[in-house]
């Protein structure tokens, strides 16, 4: 890909990120065009339909969130760290906007990466004792999405006790 397409490709899916994030998946594609910088034609060119669009958007938070874990993992203390840090990242109420938007839109490969990943990490954190046993990948992902794919509706307060709820340490450790 020429550089050219390859700023132009960035800056649809830069300004896709935050007209969804505002607006939802309907907003007007001719907006994104005109956010990015671009010709609607450009915009149609990179990507010849709403659906091709919100895939790659997709598929880039899905990486993003990859990439995220791994810097979580390789600068935390410990793998318990590493994932409770990781969460408080994918939940930040500007990322929970794109996810509730981009929510069931299809990324698989990418998210079978973050689940082997993140499946790695819990089971890290079990094994050091400090994660809970009866809790599992799947209810880590089930409380991003909870979080994540519902920005300002439930108190942000919650998650740190959510998180303590995983803890298998004692309080005040």
């Amino acid at each position: 890909m020429r550089a050219d397409a390859r700023r132009n490709r960035d800056k649809i899916l830069e300004a896709a990120r935050d007209v969804v994030a505002e607006r939802g998946t309907d907003a007007p594609m001719e907006l994104i065009a005109r956010r990015a910088g671009v010709g609607v034609g450009t915009l149609y060119r990179r990507f010849p339909d709403r659906n091709v669009l919100l895939a790659a958007l997709a598929e880039q938070y899905v990486h993003e969130l990859v990439d995220a874990l791994d810097h979580a993992a390789s600068a935390g203390p410990d793998a318990w760290s590493a994932v409770r840090a990781f969460v408080v990242h994918a939940v930040d109420e500007s990322r929970g906007a794109v996810a509730a938007a981009l929510a069931g839109t299809s990324a698989p490969e990418a998210r079978q990466a973050l689940v082997e990943r993140l499946d790695v990490l819990v089971g890290q954190a079990q094994a050091d004792g400090a994660m809970r046993p009866d809790v599992g990948t799947a209810d880590v992902m089930d409380l991003l999405n909870v979080f994540a794919c519902n920005p300002g509706v439930i108190p942000e307060r919650f998650l740190p006790l959510m998180l303590d709820g995983l803890d298998r340490r004692p309080p005040g450790r």
